[in-house]
């Protein structure tokens, strides 16, 4: 997760083992080629309220600018849709939300974090990330991630499929992100801060009891 249908179609995580290591080694960011210089200190950001993604109101975290369709547009009718079937939805608070997932997404793909990673991904989903992880293990290789910052939060696209409801989100973010070998030396990424964007599909059933947004899909942006 474009109005009514996207763009390109959703990622199939049935891609061939080899493609998943590679993509998800690299947390399934593109670099720009654009790699940050050290910032100086700066004030301390805006708070934004504590996000929820699953229900729960969660600690509040620095905010990225957030982009919501046109109410009048394509894709903020079908958001409208949403919230015809889900008098709670509301984009804004959704994208408070992915801030939060992605975050700790990136950071349970590369610390292994299996049980995190579970209750925030589709089954699918979570078959390619756990088959990258054990993939890395067995290699006794090391992901290196730290957001340093969310630059964008942007709603690409949006379907509803009856009652389930899809929503593309663009990310942009500030990663330090790299993978190492056994001993040590560095096999993908950079430790620079550089910009990386990513597309990332949430989808839920909007009249389940669950309120979790979780991951399906996810590929450069």
């Amino acid at each position: 997760m474009g109005s009514g249908s996207f763009p390109i179609d959703l990622v199939l995580f049935g891609m061939i083992a080899a493609f998943l290591v590679l993509r998800l080694r690299s947390i399934l960011g593109r670099r720009t080629g654009f790699e940050r210089p050290p910032q100086p200190v700066q004030p301390a950001p805006r708070m934004a309220q504590g996000p929820v993604i699953d229900g729960k109101v969660e600690p509040a975290v620095p905010a990225a600018q957030q982009s919501v369709p046109d109410p009048a547009s394509p894709v903020g009718q079908t958001l409208a849709r949403m919230r015809d079937i889900d008098g709670t939805f509301d984009p804004g608070r959704f994208l408070g939300g992915v801030d939060q997932a992605f975050r700790m997404i990136v950071t349970a793909f590369a610390q292994g974090d299996r049980v995190t990673l579970r209750n925030l991904l589709s089954d699918d989903t979570y078959r390619a990330f756990e088959g990258a992880i054990s993939a890395r293990e067995a290699a006794n290789e090391t992901q290196v991630s730290e957001i340093r910052s969310i630059q964008q939060l942007a709603i690409e696209g949006a379907e509803l499929k009856g009652k389930t409801g899809q929503i593309m989100v663009r990310i942009v973010s500030d990663q330090v992100s790299y993978a190492r070998d056994a001993g040590g030396k560095p096999l993908t990424g950079t430790d620079a801060v550089t910009e990386i964007v990513d597309l990332w599909t949430f989808e839920r059933d909007l009249v389940a009891s669950d309120p979790t947004w979780r991951l399906v899909a996810a590929r450069s942006g």
